[in-house]
């Protein structure tokens, strides 16, 4: 019997989900069936499912169904050897909400063919509620979403193209995924390698620091909402459209929930491996980037567990490392391959690798943007086996000293809302720019403790704890500390920040008890950094309470003085090892593309002072556009954020985040612009959102959402 190439699509892809194997002769591209007479709004084309023998060797299925226990279905774009033994081989996963056939296509295409080209299973899975797949997504680490995880590995490692053994693999939600999998692993998952992961949800995220609201918050609660209210594909059945209906219905603003949970609690230890840390079960690679918020997991994850997790931490941001910035990049694709050989294909217990390969960095003159660092690259074992403790008190005349001193000091922290502005952003959605500027303006707005010109180079190497006598008048003060290298010249450069909301107890958890008069010791860890101060520089730290526009302001003015203190720095007694066998260099992948990019302008920035006075910082991503030409989609998306405030009012502090998306493809074109503001008085946090979808040039589906919610600690 003839089948009709629509048909001929489904039966294959049902083929290889079974484990048979189809003919090779089918090569089948994009093809489109557009129902005529369908008005734009209710058309429901289909697309085949695309099984193709590529000029890459591999076999690749735009689209196929795995079945969850409740009845939803998750999609899965699939890369697999076009010859497989009989016997299965290994497969990995990349678990993620960022819509397989689209947003991060080109990426994918980096990554997962190159996998099937070295003898493995590889694939996509768009999570629950988002991209192709069914269902409703409510926040981000659901427990649902947790168990699904484990139901595709089993799914998996029961096909018959698989021998069993699976890895997972991802870059920030998808790495945080692999970490949270690898807790009372399933038993097919034998090893994850995580990048640009959190393993605290709530220290090192984008919600909250030390206890205090970060601003990115409400960039990603713009952000996440139009990424799910985007259509699945035609691929993925001819109902496409009335389950995207269905979505939009059910369509979420979880941004009330990271406001609203202030203190750590249950909410942010839930997917935090940090708290069960003793019960990771495989192997892990937690590779990381010093320009990267996320980078606090790598060294932590080795010194909690030396035995099972090793750590490379280059110079980059929130990047996959073959597209690292700043540099230098390296050939991820070769190292996750050395990975997986040795986990999935060898029989081998030990692994070759050091515990850490860093980059050693130090001092680089500040600058909006840098495309290498300076540096070097070393090797180590756990940092916390590797250092000695060397300890500075802050004395009289504002210096760093290491003698105690016997007189009992007392200073004033400047309360100054424009302290910051040398800050840069994040990093953390791997745009272009956005490092510190040079920290002298903000230095000036601080209370500052020197040391004297070093006199050898200090190789600090873990994290740095600072003890400080605290007193405030206001109960939710704040606290910011900054880690400067000073050049003989003067030039001060960030090195490590932290910040603290001293309305919360030691675990940042919700006090049982109001905190008492007078003043009280805290601890602050800053972040992990590998740096080299050299010889005459001085190390400086800054104490200012406040750090707008990075973290949402503290709620009145009041007095912060510090009766003493000291920080003890974890340093490298010796100079460290250079690596015994460098990175490979990155490849430029894949080497033949079916995509190509139309338009990607650069990320600018601005400051300006506004009619009444207030200072506003912004910046603009101008719309990126990649052209998919193997699907003939093309996928743009465009960013917005303003932050304002009167520098004389910690009330008045405002930020707006937009952010569009659309998709072009053959059946039409889909968009969505979705919008957040956020304010606050004194006592609470004002929230409104707008998102607004379109399909064919008609509005299908629009949401207006206004939330007061309580500040009762922040």
């Amino acid at each position: 019997m003839a089948l009709s190439a629509s048909a001929a699509g489904w039966m294959t892809a049902a083929c290889i989900a079974a484990g048979g194997s189809p003919d090779p002769a089918i090569r089948a591209r994009s093809v489109w069936v557009r129902p005529t007479g369908s008005p734009p709004a209710l058309r429901h084309e289909h697309v085949m499912n695309e099984q193709m023998i590529r000029p890459d060797h591999i076999r690749c299925i735009e689209h196929i169904w795995i079945p969850m226990p409740d009845g939803v279905r998750l999609a899965a774009r699939i890369w697999m050897p076009a010859q497989i033994a009989p016997e299965g081989v290994p497969a990995i996963l990349e678990y993620i909400p960022y819509r397989k056939a689209d947003m991060v296509r080109a990426r994918d295409e980096r990554n997962h063919p190159f996998l099937a080209q070295n003898g493995y299973v590889s694939l996509r899975v768009d999570m629950r509620g988002s991209g192709d797949s069914d269902g409703v997504m409510p926040d981000m680490y659901t427990q649902a979403e947790l168990d699904d995880a484990r139901h595709v590995i089993d799914w998996i490692a029961a096909q018959d193209w698989c021998n069993g053994r699976v890895g997972m693999f991802g870059t920030s939600w998808g790495g945080t995924a692999s970490l949270q999998a690898s807790i009372d692993a399933p038993g097919p998952l034998k090893a994850i390698i995580a990048v640009c992961a959190t393993h605290d949800r709530y220290e090192d995220d984008i919600h909250h620091k030390g206890g205090c609201l970060i601003t990115d918050t409400f960039e990603w609660g713009a952000t996440l909402p139009s990424i799910l209210a985007l259509p699945p594909t035609p691929a993925s059945g001819r109902d496409w459209y009335d389950r995207w209906m269905k979505r939009l219905e059910s369509l979420s603003f979880p941004v009330e929930n990271w406001v609203r949970e202030e203190a750590r609690g249950k909410y942010w230890r839930h997917g935090s491996i940090k708290h069960q840390a003793d019960r990771i079960s495989c192997p892990v690679l937690s590779v990381g980037g010093w320009s990267d918020r996320y980078s606090n997991s790598v060294m932590s994850l080795v010194d909690a567990r030396p035995d099972c997790v090793w750590g490379i931490v280059g110079p980059w941001g929130h990047h996959y490392p073959d597209h690292g910035h700043p540099g230098p990049a390296i050939g991820f694709q070769q190292v996750a391959l050395d990975w997986w050989d040795h986990w999935l294909k060898a029989d081998a217990a030990d692994a070759p690798w050091p515990r850490l390969r860093v980059w050693l960095r130090e001092f680089d003159t500040p600058r909006d943007a840098l495309d290498r660092r300076n540096g070097a690259w070393v090797q180590t074992g756990p940092a916390a086996q590797e250092t000695g403790r060397r300890v500075f008190w802050l004395g009289a005349e504002q210096v760093l000293t290491q003698e105690q001193s016997q007189q009992a000091p007392d200073w004033a922290v400047p309360f100054d809302l424009r302290h910051g502005e040398a800050a840069g952003d994040t990093g953390y959605f791997g745009r272009h720019g956005g490092l510190p500027l040079a920290q002298n303006e903000d230095d000036e707005r601080a209370l500052c403790f020197d040391t004297s010109p070093l006199a050898e180079d200090l190789l600090l190497y873990g994290s740095v704890e600072v003890e400080l006598q605290v007193s405030a008048e206001a109960e939710r003060s704040q606290i910011c500390l900054r880690l400067n290298d000073v050049s003989p010249q003067g030039v001060s450069s960030r090195v490590g920040l932290s910040v603290l909301n001293l309305a919360l107890d030691d675990d940042l958890d919700a006090p049982d008890v109001p905190p008492q008069d007078g003043p009280r010791t805290v601890r602050i860890r800053l972040p992990t950094a590998a740096y080299r101060f050299r010889a005459g520089h001085r190390v400086r730290l800054a104490i200012a309470s406040s750090y707008w526009s990075i973290v949402w302001t503290p709620p009145e003015r009041g007095q912060v003085r510090i009766r003493g203190g000291h920080l003890i720095l974890p340093v490298l007694p010796e100079e460290p090892r250079a690596l015994s066998e460098p990175f490979p260099p990155p490849r430029d992948l894949p080497e033949t593309k079916s995509f190509h990019m139309l338009a990607s302008p650069v990320l600018t920035r601005s400051k300006e002072i506004g009619q009444n006075g207030d200072l506003i910082t912004k910046w603009h991503q101008p719309p990126m556009s990649m052209c998919f030409n193997d699907i003939e989609t093309t996928f743009s998306h465009e960013t917005r954020a303003e932050h304002s405030i009167d520098a004389d009012d910690p009330t008045s502090a405002s930020s707006m985040f937009s952010h569009q998306m659309s998709v072009d493809r053959p059946d039409g074109r889909a968009s969505v612009s979705s919008q957040v503001r956020a304010s606050s008085t004194a006592d609470a946090y004002v929230i409104e959102g707008h998102i607004d979808v379109s399909w064919a040039g008609e509005t299908i589906f629009e949401r207006h959402w206004s939330r007061v919610v309580d500040r009762r600690f922040s």
